[in-house]
């Protein structure tokens, strides 16, 4: 019994390894298995990446436009005139740093303040388009009065450290801007969305700060008259996305379908 069952063994062996030079020999040389159908993971479908696309390019633009560093750059020199060049430097970048600070952490928190104030995102989305229709109402005028009143730019001439307050809050980091990054972070549902809230924030931030170092530059080369030109172009654009926003958070409110 033992000898026929090892006898049986070798023959299944020897069979085995004759098929399997059979095979080696018709296939192909550098042939392979084809990989398991499971595990093939195809590219991401076209209108998933054109939306975050869209998302990421109007967070972008919001951000910056709303911030709006070129028309600060008038009151910055204003109300550091008295500082050195190196001091001007400083100051710039505690400004922006604590512009960008601000606005990040409005973000994160966004969702806990709504949830704490029973809050909903389509009526904050509704308050967020009007507080910055009014303030697109001000740049289409060349104006900043909510941000940039006499008081704040009083208060820049006496104060000895004027980075935080005013340069950083309201020139920079207003009322708008704040409201704008609560709106986008609300709408940011996926991880890479949330991500590109997060750096558009910090990109307008790197952006304010060269554009403040440029500052004596960019006056004397645009001049007043040019800086209020661009500050009515982002202005322009700034009303187009807050009665976005108005729409869009009157259509979720009302429960009409959903919007983009």
């Amino acid at each position: 019994m033992v000898g026929n069952r090892s006898k049986a063994e070798r023959a299944v062996g020897m069979v085995s390894r004759k098929i399997s030079r059979q095979v080696r020999r018709g296939s192909p040389r550098g042939w392979r298995a084809p990989p398991d159908p499971g595990n093939i993971r195809g590219p991401p479908p076209p209108g998933a990446v054109s939306e975050f696309a869209r998302f990421a390019l109007v967070t972008f633009t919001s951000v910056l436009f709303i911030v709006d560093p070129v028309a600060v750059v008038p009151a910055y020199l204003v109300i550091t005139q008295n500082e050195t060049t190196e001091e001007r430097r400083r100051t710039a970048l505690r400004a922006c740093v604590a512009m960008t600070v601000l606005l990040v952490v409005f973000a994160a928190t966004g969702t806990l303040i709504f949830r704490a104030f029973g809050i909903t995102l389509p009526a904050f989305r509704t308050a967020g388009g009007l507080i910055l229709w009014f303030t697109a109402m001000e740049m289409l005028r060349g104006e900043r009065t909510s941000q940039e009143g006499r008081i704040e730019l009083q208060e820049g001439r006496e104060k000895e450290d004027v980075a935080l307050t005013p340069l950083a809050i309201p020139l920079l980091a207003g009322p708008g801007a704040i409201s704008t990054v609560v709106v986008l972070a609300g709408q940011a549902h996926e991880p890479a969305s949330a991500a590109a809230v997060y750096a558009s924030i910090v990109v307008t931030g790197l952006l304010s700060y060269v554009t403040l170092r440029l500052g004596v530059q960019l006056l004397s080369r645009l001049g007043k008259t040019g800086i209020r030109v661009m500050t009515r172009i982002m202005g322009l654009l700034l009303a187009a996305v807050a009665v976005q926003f108005v729409l869009t958070g009157l259509r979720e409110g009302l429960g009409l379908g959903t919007g983009p």
